[in-house]
């Protein structure tokens, strides 16, 4: 049986943890309109091929670095490493088909703080037809692809991850701490990992194998806790004076 997340809204989560935590450096790929990272105080860097920001997306942000671009594309100039950059938080929300989001996983990872965090989107998804791959045929709702994938991916190739599973609505919010920015597992077996998920789908998998492998936490209670699973990551302001960056 699918389960529905029915905790606070995402984007009500991410304005509330924004407003309680800052970060050295936050990563958002697939931003679109910018409403997600507008809130945000700490050094950002947006990152969506088509943006549609109509609203003031710098405020309070010491630096804002935007990239129209793919993240695949983002990741190959180099910006983070020429940088020397250390992500503290990141939310990946781009393409919602496993291998965009995996590679998305690997490259982040690799330029996190091992304190960090990766937020995954809409890896929760409540019915079958949200999670098909046929770009032709999207449903009229909710559109999460299969990056549900990604839960079970990580749990076997990555067991050394604690991934938590926040109940937002409307199709979940995956938390992963404990990086490595070292590993190249992933990397080392992303065609492998991908042949192996390519022709499987939810049903197929399993949706009580899937739902039965984890459990959804409270957003509302980790938000009224303070933010517990972040704060290792969170900086003082003191600590986001502005710092040159080369393009």
């Amino acid at each position: 049986m699918f389960l529905k997340p029915s905790g606070m809204p995402y984007h009500r989560f991410l304005r509330l943890l924004h407003q309680a935590c800052l970060f050295d450096w936050y990563l958002e790929i697939g931003c679109r309109s910018g409403e997600s990272f507008a809130p945000v105080r700490s050094r950002t860097i947006a990152v969506d091929p088509f943006f549609r920001a109509e609203i003031n997306i710098i405020g309070k942000k010491p630096a804002l670095h935007v990239f129209q671009a793919t993240s695949d594309d983002f990741f190959a100039s180099g910006f983070l490493a020429r940088n020397d950059i250390r992500l503290g938080l990141a939310f990946l929300d781009g393409m919602h088909l496993v291998e965009f989001l995996l590679r998305d996983f690997m490259n982040t990872e690799a330029a996190m703080d091992p304190k960090g965090v990766i937020m995954l989107h809409d890896c929760v998804p409540y019915g079958p037809s949200m999670t098909t791959r046929d770009l032709a045929n999207l449903p009229k709702g909710a559109w999460t692809g299969d990056v549900w994938k990604l839960i079970p991916i990580l749990q076997r190739w990555r067991p050394e991850l604690t991934v938590t599973v926040l109940d937002c609505r409307s199709t979940g919010l995956v938390c992963v701490t404990g990086l490595d920015p070292e590993s190249r597992v992933l990397g080392q077996n992303y065609d492998r990992i991908v042949a192996e998920f390519a022709g499987i789908d939810l049903e197929g998998f399993g949706v009580e194998r899937f739902f039965g492998s984890f459990r959804m936490v409270s957003a509302r209670t980790e938000r009224h806790a303070g933010f517990p699973l972040f704060r290792h990551a969170a900086v003082e302001a003191a600590a986001l004076e502005p710092v040159p960056v080369t393009p």
